[in-house]
């Protein structure tokens, strides 16, 4: 930027391709989830320059198809983590030097391949790996993820253009330095999108990352590694290593130079990590920033003048599109008396029509769980809800693990509004509804915001202006990201920055401005150009 202010514009979100019968994009993705299925796949760790291979593999398959290897990774030790951030450091000063306009060109080229050759692709991996069908995964691993690198780009020039007034005699400036040490990237299986994201918005404001991704997330953030590569990423800048996580931790948050923590995954994790990082403050050069997306319970609040067709598509999709293991998926409803028979019986006859299976075949609504621990663990709460005169099952509450992880899309009726299934988060494709009386709607308006620890997601659905006023004020503190007549899932980069409160994370906003500030530390520089010569001030005299 030395010679030449340079332009970044809003981007345009990328296109949703539609898959439908027929399409080129079809026909291409059926090829290359052939191609990718058929092939056994040796993945390393990256590693500065290096493709690690330590010949400790962990076997990769299919949630869907669990007698399928796709692969095998190459999992490190706490060897391979000092191995990462003395690359990181290494690399660290001649990325920070490289001019801006140069790392936003390889995040910009890297949205391109994905666009392009790469799409069917990063789109493959991840309907294999953490099986989504091909409609979630192209949401996910292509347009989301493009989106994320194709905005930051924008967001970061916006940023870098903020600049203080002068006064007279001064030059005032503001320098947006990284961070001083490394940044920490911890990543979960659920979306590709923001295994991308964590470590490449810390890198393009000239960070230096060590990103460590769910171990069901391997194969499509491999890809990604590899796309990074492709598009002219400075070998040490990210470091992709496959460890558990604490062995992770003893490295990285006893080391002086760790800077920041990038994180998406459960509560209780974040809470661990952040309870280590302040044990550990001492230790390091600087204050690390710490980021963080956590869990949720979210809900969605329907008044006596919901219109039932919305309220129960919003449901339906809201809450099993990719099998509810969204962090914004629709886990807890509030229906009106008034709406409850006919919604009921439309969720019913929704779910039945649902087609669960394979990713391969595109007719599939749903797929399996991520893997064994996920599927006991839904079971558990299913087997509970079936024995509890508390609650009814309206609709599936089964589970088969012959061929994968498949466990029904189930509807709970909760006769308690604190039952289990109505504060606790599940993370699978269960929705718990409650019946209200339609005069106890300010009262269900505090059952919403005071059920659940979580302040991740919610909707109201109505067509009265004045109930949506009214739970739009009342619930403002319990949900981030907040929807009127809508899921409470889809947030899209630009338009609807993401995050919570609460017990949801630090909503740094995935998707804005606000999450990049996060990687940055500021320098204001003021330069006077007569400096005054005698301490003297006019005052003083007589």
């Amino acid at each position: 930027m030395s010679i030449g202010y340079f332009n970044y514009p809003a981007p345009h979100n990328e296109p949703v391709l539609s898959y439908a019968p027929g399409t080129k994009e079809r026909e291409f993705q059926k090829k290359a989830l052939q191609e990718l299925k058929s092939t056994t796949h040796d993945i390393p760790m990256f590693i500065g320059s290096q493709e690690v291979r330590t010949g400790k593999t962990i076997a990769l398959r299919p949630p869907h198809e669990t007698a399928h290897t796709i692969g095998h990774f190459h999992e490190g030790d706490e060897s391979h983590v000092r191995q990462a951030i003395d690359a990181a450091l290494k690399a660290k000063a001649a990325w920070t030097a490289l001019a801006w306009e140069d790392r936003a060109a390889i995040f910009l080229k890297a949205a391109d391949l994905i666009s392009g050759k790469y799409r069917a692709y990063m789109n493959g991996t991840t309907m294999l790996g953490q099986s989504k069908n091909v409609y979630q995964a192209e949401i996910d691993s292509a347009c989301e993820l493009i989106d994320f690198l194709r905005w930051n780009v924008h967001f970061l020039s916006e940023i870098y253009r903020q600049q203080p007034v002068s006064g007279p005699g001064v030059h005032n400036r503001t320098e947006w330095r990284p961070l001083e040490g490394f940044v920490l990237a911890i990543t979960p299986f659920n979306f590709t999108a923001i295994g991308g994201n964590l470590p490449t918005s810390a890198a393009l404001c000239g960070n230096v990352v060590i990103w460590k991704p769910a171990y069901t997330q391997i194969f499509s953030a491999q890809l990604l590694m590899r796309i990074l590569k492709e598009a002219g990423l400075p070998d040490g800048v990210i470091n992709l290593i496959y460890v558990d996580g604490p062995v992770l931790g003893k490295v990285c948050f006893e080391h002086r130079d760790f800077a920041g923590l990038h994180f998406t995954g459960s509560t209780a994790a974040f809470n661990h990590l952040y309870k280590t990082i302040g044990e550990n403050v001492s230790r390091y050069r600087t204050y690390p920033r710490i980021v963080g997306e956590t869990g949720g319970k979210d809900f969605v609040l329907a008044h006596e003048s919901a219109d039932p067709d919305v309220l129960a598509t919003a449901l339906l999709r809201g809450a099993f599109e990719y099998q509810g293991q969204k962090c914004s998926a629709a886990s807890r409803a509030y229906i009106p008396a008034n709406l409850a028979a006919e919604v009921k019986k439309k969720l019913v006859e929704g779910i039945k029509s649902f087609r669960m299976g394979s990713v391969d075949d595109f007719s599939n609504f749903i797929n399996a769980v991520i893997d064994e621990r996920s599927f006991n663990k839904i079971k558990s709460y299913l087997d509970k809800a079936k024995q509890d005169p508390k609650a009814e099952i309206l609709v599936g509450g089964e589970c088969d693990k012959t061929k994968g992880w498949f466990v029904q899309p189930t509807v709970i009726e909760a006769k308690d509004p604190n039952f289990v299934t109505m504060c606790e988060e599940l993370f699978g494709p269960v929705l718990t509804i409650y019946v209200y009386q339609p005069g106890d709607f300010e009262k269900t308006l505090e059952l919403v915001d005071n059920t659940s620890p979580y302040a991740l997601t919610g909707s109201i659905i109505a067509r009265d202006r004045a109930a949506i006023d009214v739970a739009t004020n009342r619930l403002r503190n319990a949900a981030g990201n907040f929807y009127i007549n809508d899921k409470p899932t889809g947030a899209v980069v630009g338009q609807q920055p993401f995050g919570g409160a609460r017990g949801s994370g630090t909503n740094d906003k995935a998707g804005s401005m606000l999450n990049l500030y996060r990687w940055l530390s500021a320098r204001t520089i003021k330069e006077t150009f007569a400096p005054p010569t005698d301490y003297r001030y006019p005052f003083l005299a007589e």
